[in-house]
């Protein structure tokens, strides 16, 4: 019986450790599961914040951008977009006026000089070596570039008053500035008036990202499209009155697009407005001038002269070659070189006469060319042993070598619009070519004319007569312009394609025919 009684403790005994044993296993395993699963929770939940982080940045940039697209192709105010949109850049921290129309950047840049910075070199591509976005940096360029888009190509309707030009001239050449341009480079090659720098401004006004993107793959070429919107907001000013009222012609700041328009209404401008008109032009030739001025004078003209002996001053010494002439009297013990000779350089130029005749198209789409052949003869007028003869034509002739020295008096004697007839053109022309060998003909228009077969004939015997024959499609800024394709083709047969483009290509292919 107690043998029975203690085998049966026995047995209870083994049997409580035994479920001790497995209740504190059970213990341990669900607290490492507890462990196991917080663990995972927590790792689940910081997965699921940087999920909802970067859609959260995505959505952000989406609805700027729709209401980027909204504002730009419907004049509506789409309240859901901008409600939205409002949201986002508040929570940003950036100021709510970047998305109020009536803002420029110039006044957003003056109360908030930081941002500055911000806007130069915006657009430009950055290289992004670990592949990783900075989601909320996007959000926020998002926003700056909303703003400068929609304020240089989102202009409005209705008559433009001179102040409304200026802002929108400011504008796109903030616009440039975030492409990594200096202002004025798409528009026209010259410096942007408008505004003066306001605090934070950069002081040469170039992209902040030290590097200049390829520009000529954007499609369409945004240079032609920034001079449309101008020339449009030009068209609906009521030029006349803003001339005559001397304080708003002030404001006005001189571009391409409105020296073509004071080009096209001189002839009815009197007194004050005729002045003020004058004003411009001269203000905005002199600024374009000075840029071209400088791409000439890069190479003197005149090729070396060695027939001439050189000069034999100390400013022409020619180091490199003098020591290496005389290296066979390096003297090892006494460390010394000894010269017998000394080498000078020639800076003889030869002077042999070259005589330059620009003939230009002055119909209405031949006014960019106009403007800056025009100013292009009478920087070369200036060189030595240079002979500039200038010809401008529509349907008659009109020789304009007696005031080629002066643009501005060469643009108020023409009168933009009409037809083109180059052969008379041509009769003046021919009669200047007295030794083709050291002449240039340069010959700027689109090529639409009356009579095609009889031109090309005569164009033909000039370049086989020898002269330098150099027919122009565009010289512009910017690059827009057409040329007919009839008169490509056989310029190309003939070894002489057009040129078209930046008006840099002409005046290399001047500097080399002239060197």
């Amino acid at each position: 019986m107690t043998e029975q009684t203690n085998a049966r403790t026995t047995g209870q005994t083994d049997d409580g450790q035994t479920a001790a044993e497995n209740g504190q296993t059970t213990a341990e395993i669900r607290r490492t599961a507890g462990q196991a699963g917080q663990a995972t929770g927590q790792a689940a939940e910081e997965t699921t914040e940087e999920t909802i982080g970067a859609t959260s940045h995505e959505s952000r940039r989406q609805v700027l951008y729709w209401r980027l697209l909204a504002r730009l192709f419907d004049h509506e105010e789409q309240t859901t977009l901008e409600s939205a949109s409002v949201a986002v850049v508040e929570d940003i921290g950036l100021p709510p006026a970047l998305l109020d129309p009536a803002a420029s950047v110039d006044s957003i840049v003056q109360r908030h000089p930081e941002l500055a910075a911000e806007f130069e070199g915006l657009m430009v591509p950055e290289r992004d070596d670990d592949g990783a976005r900075d989601r909320a940096a996007e959000v926020r360029r998002a926003t700056l570039v909303s703003k400068v888009l929609l304020n240089v190509f989102a202009p409005g309707s209705g008559t433009v008053t001179a102040a409304q030009l200026s802002r929108w001239q400011s504008d796109a050449g903030w616009l440039e500035r975030a492409l990594g341009c200096k202002p004025g480079d798409l528009r026209g090659g010259r410096p942007a008036g408008g505004a003066a720098a306001g605090p934070g401004l950069s002081p040469t006004g170039s992209g902040g990202r030290g590097t200049t993107p390829d520009l000529s793959r954007l499609i369409p070429a945004i240079g032609p499209e920034l001079g449309a919107v101008e020339a449009d907001l030009v068209k609906r000013m009521h030029l006349r009155e803003v001339l005559a009222d001397p304080q708003l012609a002030a404001r006005l700041t001189p571009s391409m697009s409105l020296i073509e328009q004071l080009l096209r209404d001189k002839n009815n401008l009197s007194g004050v407005a005729l002045a003020n008109a004058k004003a411009l032009i001269r203000r905005f030739v002199d600024e374009v001038a000075e840029v071209l001025r400088t791409q000439v004078e890069k190479t003197t003209v005149g090729a070396l002269d060695r027939s001439v002996p050189p000069k034999r001053v100390f400013r022409n010494l020619d180091l490199d070659r003098t020591i290496w002439k005389n290296l066979t009297n390096w003297s090892p013990e006494e460390e010394r070189l000894y010269v017998d000779r000394l080498y000078y350089r020639h800076t003889a130029r030869r002077t042999t006469p070259q005589r330059l005749i620009v003939v230009v198209d002055q119909s209405g789409s031949m006014v960019d060319s106009m403007v800056n052949c025009t100013i292009l003869a009478s920087i070369f007028a200036g060189l030595p042993k240079v002979d500039v003869h200038l010809i401008a034509y529509d349907t008659q002739a009109l020789d304009l070598t007696p005031w080629v020295h002066d643009p501005f008096e060469t643009l108020l004697r023409t009168n933009l619009g009409g037809g083109t007839d180059g052969t008379v053109a041509m009769a003046l022309a021919q009669p200047k070519v007295a030794e083709p060998r050291n002449t240039v003909v340069v010959w700027i228009s689109d090529f639409y004319e009356w009579r095609t077969e009889q031109l090309f004939e005569s164009m033909s015997a000039l370049h086989r007569s020898g002269a330098k024959f150099i027919p122009v499609g565009s010289v512009t800024s910017s690059g827009r312009g057409s040329v007919n394709p009839w008169f490509r083709e056989r310029f190309k047969d003939l070894g002489t394609p057009v040129l078209s483009g930046h008006i840099r290509k002409l005046v290399q292919e001047l500097k080399t025919f002239l060197a």
